[in-house]
């Protein structure tokens, strides 16, 4: 079998998901990429987009890892058809909640009524709970037999968020979400976490001639997001995370700005692939 390490954007909206014609270039969906390194498969983030990533997974094992607890990154998780198959195994991982909470506290607490009508009792899976503190690097024996490991960085974020770093075969992904800068400074411990990364996501869900309309709200901008990566040479640029209010006619605008000021950028789209290894 041929050796991959790609990566497949199943959403890319932040906040809330929208459905409408003049998004649909991009999508609609919230937060979640699927990540393949070798035999072992990887979701970032329970978004809306987790959905259709159910109907098409083939994988038995898979590990969730969460950037943080929001609705719009765990709301699609009750609706990931694995979760209810009893064939598969499903590691969910989060390192923003202790001491006050747990992971599983918190699923149950979305899933219960009123709010939801079913409870985490339903789901089928081998499921196992991981709380840890981001900042740690994450172990796992099937991922050390593979060749994978996984370093996680706290970002500036209300409620707590992390970062993570997967590297596998010399190769790096880097996944900075839901994060907020303090202007005029460039975040240097972001930087040194991706330096030299062969891929970096980066929430940029705004620009910085509007972000101090914004500061305190958790979020980062698309210029940031160049400035981090030249200032840690990483290879390829992808924003993310984009405001539900950006229809298509503005984020190709951005797109060309971005492109303008760091050729061979990537604005996420869904369904957007990248190989790794190549």
């Amino acid at each position: 079998m041929e050796d991959i390490f790609n990566v497949r954007f199943w959403g890319v909206r932040g906040t809330i998901p929208v459905a409408d014609k003049h998004f649909m270039q991009y999508g609609g969906n919230t937060s979640c990429i699927e990540v393949n390194c070798g035999d072992q498969t990887f979701i970032l983030d329970a978004g809306t987009g987790i959905h259709t990533l159910g109907q098409h997974l083939a994988a038995k094992q898979v590990d969730i890892l969460f950037s943080h607890s929001h609705i719009d990154h765990i709301c699609g998780l009750p609706f990931f058809g694995p979760m209810y198959d009893k064939t598969r195994r499903i590691d969910l991982w989060a390192g923003h909640l202790k001491p006050e909470y747990d992971l599983l506290q918190v699923i149950k607490h979305i899933m219960a009524p009123p709010i939801f009508p079913i409870t985490p009792m339903q789901f089928h899976a081998d499921i196992h709970y991981h709380d840890f503190t981001a900042g740690d690097d994450l172990r796992a024996a099937r991922w050390l037999d593979a060749g994978v490991t996984i370093k996680t960085l706290a970002l500036n974020h209300p409620d707590r968020a992390t970062g993570y770093r997967i590297d596998y075969k010399g190769k790096s992904l880097c996944y900075i979400t839901d994060i907020e800068h303090t202007p005029g400074m460039l975040s240097t411990d972001v930087a040194e976490f991706v330096r030299g990364a062969t891929c970096f996501i980066y929430d940029s869900t705004y620009c910085d001639e509007e972000f101090t309309k914004y500061i305190g709200w958790g979020h980062s901008t698309w210029q940031q997001a160049v400035r981090i990566a030249d200032y840690a040479h990483v290879q390829t640029l992808v924003t993310f995370h984009h405001d539900p209010d950006a229809n298509d006619t503005a984020l190709d605008k951005r797109h060309q700005q971005l492109i303008a000021a760091r050729p061979g950028s990537l604005t996420a789209r869904e369904q957007m692939e990248i190989n790794l290894l190549k």
